[in-house]
């Protein structure tokens, strides 16, 4: 994110993220887990060398892209193209974890920053303000991208997480 852009918390994307982060567990179907997981997994194993790790993103990215209805490959992209899965990033700009949520949205909702880099945490919270973007853009990738980025206006961002 552009150093001199000053990122304000949006009390109605707050609004939706408590409620996320009050929400339930979603895999209901062994066998739906089975396959995502089958597919999936080979894709993280050069990333994150944890095998438990890896199964906890799976899942978290699977249950809120089901929740929210979002594209699952959508959310792993973001998640590469912000951190490359590694859930202790933090960029220039100060945002944590495998999403690179801002550090306001916890204090917003009565949270510690540490659980930014908490996996369900932050894969909900990103999630959820992506689910926002996407719904404020009337379902344009390429505009929610970029407000999720703090990059409106231009694409390479959008672009990036698109092509992967």
């Amino acid at each position: 994110m552009p150093k001199h852009l000053t990122v304000r918390p949006d009390p109605q994307l707050g609004k939706l993220l408590e409620r996320a982060l009050a929400a339930q567990e979603c895999f209901d179907d062994k066998y739906d887990r089975q396959v995502w997981f089958t597919v999936m997994q080979p894709r993280l194993q050069k990333l994150v060398k944890d095998t438990a790790e890896q199964e906890e993103i799976l899942h978290q990215v699977h249950c809120e892209a089901k929740r929210l209805q979002l594209p699952p490959g959508l959310v792993m992209a973001v998640i590469d193209v912000e951190s490359r899965f590694d859930r202790w990033a933090v960029s220039s700009a100060g945002a944590v974890g495998l999403m690179q949520v801002m550090p306001f949205w916890p204090r917003q909702l009565g949270m510690r920053n540490e659980q930014l880099v908490r996996i369900p945490q932050n894969i909900r919270m990103g999630c959820t303000i992506l689910k926002f973007y996407l719904d404020r853009e009337k379902g344009d990738y390429t505009k929610a991208l970029a407000r999720y980025n703090g990059s409106v206006g231009r694409r390479n961002y959008s672009d990036l997480v698109l092509t992967r």
